[in-house]
């Protein structure tokens, strides 16, 4: 029996009113949401960072909000990863690592997530997986990196290699149109950096049409999470993981957290 890593369970973002109650103690303020998110889980996804630079204040008052060992995942600016799609962006990189420095140690990563592309934007998979090379050559040493792709086809041996290369973060992704986490990790060696990360995305415009309220569960996620926790479990011995999950996957993140945590408890048991 190998050495355990650690696991690490966190939410794609944290500012929703429609926790107050099922998550937050009733009468939580906007101000107060991180601090109390932080009693509960040690990580968490910024997206906001996805669409504007944080100022130096904010980050301080992330910082200093949250317990020592509380980390951050950054997403990385979407001029750099939807507009620009890494061509030109160094720069604009730079700047963004030297804007959430405040962190400190709190920064866990940055998290560069594209959209799946275009046959016009890349015939081929192999001018994108250039650039990226290119780009993680000179960025990497400045702060660790994630990468989540969502072209199925591209999620070879090749992909893995080519993160693996440059110590970078593979991010597995739960979505209905890409290859099944435990499919991935049974045939591939995801583990290509500090972590392996597993977002659990769900599909947004299957569950949009459902509910716009993000209070509590409306799709039942027992059998995948039962699933996944045995996959984790797998990955465990040879890696760190980070799982984040998003309100579209259930329709409630927190719940969705807990209801892994007690899956993985429950594995964890078993395996001892």
């Amino acid at each position: 029996m190998g050495k355990h890593h650690d696991i690490r369970l966190g939410a794609c973002g944290w500012h929703y009113h429609d926790w107050v109650g099922p998550f937050y103690p009733e009468g939580t303020q906007p101000g107060s949401y991180l601090v109390e998110y932080a009693h509960q889980h040690d990580i968490v996804e910024a997206e906001s960072t996805a669409r504007q630079m944080p100022t130096s204040e904010q980050i301080d008052e992330w910082r200093m909000s949250t317990p020592r060992k509380f980390q951050f995942v950054l997403r990385a600016p979407r001029i750099i990863t939807h507009e620009q799609i890494l061509q030109g962006s160094r720069e604009v990189f730079r700047q963004f690592v030297e804007s959430v420095h405040g962190l400190e140690n709190k920064l866990h990563s940055v998290l560069l997530q594209f959209d799946t592309f275009t046959k016009q934007a890349f015939p081929q998979h192999t001018k994108f997986f250039e650039r990226l090379d290119e780009f993680l050559e000179s960025a990497a040493g400045d702060v660790p990196i994630a990468v989540e792709i969502r072209n199925r086809n591209w999620l070879t041996a090749e992909w893995f290699e080519l993160l693996k290369r440059h110590h970078t973060m593979a991010v597995l992704v739960d979505h209905p149109w890409l290859t099944p986490i435990a499919e991935l990790v049974d045939k591939f060696d995801v583990a290509s950096g500090n972590a392996v990360f597993v977002r659990l995305l769900g599909d947004t415009e299957a569950i949009e049409k459902k509910t716009t309220r993000w209070d509590k569960p409306i799709i039942d996620r027992t059998a995948a999470l039962e699933s996944l926790s045995e996959t984790v479990t797998q990955l465990i011995e040879k890696t760190d993981v980070i799982i984040l999950a998003d309100n579209h996957y259930a329709g409630n993140a927190p719940a969705t957290l807990a209801q892994l945590a007690t899956f993985m408890g429950r594995a964890e048991s078993i395996d001892d």
